[in-house]
């Protein structure tokens, strides 16, 4: 029969530090405990599971395989030990203390960090961590709070909130337009430079398909950057004529556009965030707060006749 094998959390906890750093007396100085406990400790733990956990040499200390393995697990219990806290700190506290947002490289810098300042403005003690990617962060695991996205989350257990539309479409300068001319049909974009994402980076589906069909062209002169804050910049330095998500338009009047006929399909921006933060106020605060931004942008987009 095998024999069963009762873990001390404390134990673990204390295995835990040391392979993260790597060395007894740092994972000491973090658990607040002498070199010769921790080690003492660890001892009991290789002794509890009749295995060695660490190679011991001159530099620190390595995980063995066996160690690696329980390494997976004590981060993997870390995370949601942490997860849990921030749950249940965040049900209970007023609107301060750190939010974890994370979105598209372009929307973050175009769009919403632009607006933050009156989100500040209400809430001055928030500490807002903008973590702008491509690649989708896992809100269950808390890489991030709150999320907005560029299509519908696919994860379970998550609220979401569509927040908006947009399109890609094509814009230029009408210093760029009045030295080149402004073309007619696509098949005009020969003659102009085109600026856009790389067809290899991240970037959304719609705005890579309208490109490459753009492409088709026979286009002579290019400038492909892998950000639309790239591409908004080139613009805007009179390069050429970019392809861009609709919603800069707002914040920059001086930009027209081009080939009104020419545009991706639309691409829906929802907000998400875990179900475990339904009570967070933070997440309230910001959910409201775009929101609010949101009819605003719509308002404006409207007076302008963008739509």
């Amino acid at each position: 029969m095998k024999k069963v094998v009762h873990m001390d959390w404390d134990k673990l906890r204390i295995f835990h530090a040391v392979a993260d750093a790597g060395s007894l007396t740092h994972a000491g100085d973090t658990l607040h405990l002498s070199q010769s406990a921790v080690s003492r400790q660890i001892r009991a733990l290789e002794e509890m599971l009749n295995t060695t956990l660490f190679h011991r040499h001159a530099r620190g200390l390595i995980l063995t395989e066996q160690g690696e393995l329980l390494f997976e697990a004590t981060q993997a219990m870390m995370k949601r030990v942490e997860a849990a806290t921030a749950r249940i700190r965040d049900s209970e506290e007023e609107v301060f203390g750190e939010l974890k947002v994370t979105t598209t490289h372009g929307f973050g810098v175009l769009w919403l960090a632009p607006r933050l300042a009156k989100l500040y403005e209400k809430f001055p003690d928030l500490k807002i961590d903008l973590m702008l990617e491509e690649r989708v962060l896992d809100l269950p695991m808390r890489e991030a709070d709150v999320a907005i996205r560029m299509k519908e989350p696919s994860q379970a257990d998550l609220i979401r909130k569509r927040l908006m539309s947009i399109r890609m479409r094509l814009y230029a300068t009408p210093e760029y337009l009045a030295e080149r001319g402004e073309p007619r049909m696509p098949a005009d974009l020969t003659n102009h430079r085109l600026i856009c994402q790389n067809p290899r980076s991240a970037q959304v589906t719609a705005g890579l398909n309208l490109v490459q069909q753009l492409l088709t062209f026979d286009i002579q002169s290019m400038l492909t950057v892998n950000n639309y804050f790239g591409v908004l910049q080139a613009v805007l330095s009179n390069l050429g004529i970019g392809v861009l998500p609709d919603y800069i338009i707002e914040d920059f009047p001086s930009v027209v556009r081009v080939l009104p006929d020419v545009e991706s399909v639309e691409v829906p921006v929802f907000l998400a965030y875990p179900e475990e933060l339904r009570q967070s106020k933070r997440v309230s605060a910001f959910r409201d707060f775009v929101q609010e931004e949101i009819i605003a942008h719509r308002k404006s987009r409207k007076a302008m006749g963008a739509d």
